[in-house]
């Protein structure tokens, strides 16, 4: 499942922030920020963006942490890690992003090393959730934050129906007109798979976070889960 899932984010790289401007009605931007504000980074830390896709968060965080800072973006996909490489060069002045292609479950770092992290669309697409935040909890100091960004099924029935319809009627028929109708049929699946914010939060308990606390927005179609290392 994880060289499937590898396979697909390589394919949609050329496209993977218009395609993420229409999944989110173009709002990513504004969660993404929150996100890092939730993290907590400031100047001069080191900082991780797990899934770090084509950059979006990692940017954000090196702006936030500054020259004095790091920021370290991780992905599985060469292709987007590319692309994320490229849009860092474009910035000025230049960001100290290290971009490392690496699996989020067997993260090539040591242990309490960042003093903040961020994950935006990436917990939904790992095999295995669990580990994933375990690996997490890892290479966090005591005392860092992370906030986690994901897409989630709402719990109100309407709502549900409207994402599908919205899935269905327009990111599925924009994304086949694209040639990528395959690659974004996992959405729903994937969506169906994920565990509810009080699910993340008794996980993230489990993988070791003493605070835990999972933030519904866009009325629960989308959700930040923020967990606390002491």
């Amino acid at each position: 499942m994880t060289n499937e899932i590898q396979s697909i984010f390589n394919r949609i790289a050329p496209v993977y922030d218009q395609l993420n401007d229409w999944l989110s009605l173009g709002q990513h931007r504004i969660w993404k920020e929150m996100a890092v504000k939730w993290s907590a980074a400031k100047l001069g830390d080191t900082t991780l963006d797990l899934c770090c896709g084509s950059g979006d968060l990692a940017l954000r965080l090196a702006r936030r942490v500054g020259a004095t800072g790091q920021v370290y973006g991780v992905d599985f996909s060469p292709n987007l890690l590319e692309t994320a490489s490229l849009r860092s060069q474009r910035q000025y002045p230049q960001p100290v992003i290290t971009w490392v292609e690496a699996d989020v479950l067997n993260l090539p770092f040591d242990d309490n090393k960042f003093d903040a992290a961020t994950m935006g669309y990436g917990l939904r697409n790992v095999k295995d959730i669990p580990r994933s935040l375990q690996e997490l909890y890892r290479v966090l100091k005591p005392g860092a934050k992370a906030a986690i960004l994901d897409f989630h099924r709402p719990s109100n029935l309407q709502l549900r129906t409207f994402q599908q319809w919205y899935l269905d009627g327009f990111v599925v028929p924009v994304a086949n007109y694209l040639g990528l109708k395959e690659e974004y049929a996992y959405i729903s699946p994937s969506l169906d798979r994920f565990p509810i914010g009080k699910e993340q939060i008794e996980l993230a308990r489990q993988a070791g976070f003493a605070v835990a606390t999972h933030y519904p927005i866009v009325n629960g179609m989308m959700g930040v889960l923020v967990v606390s290392k002491f």
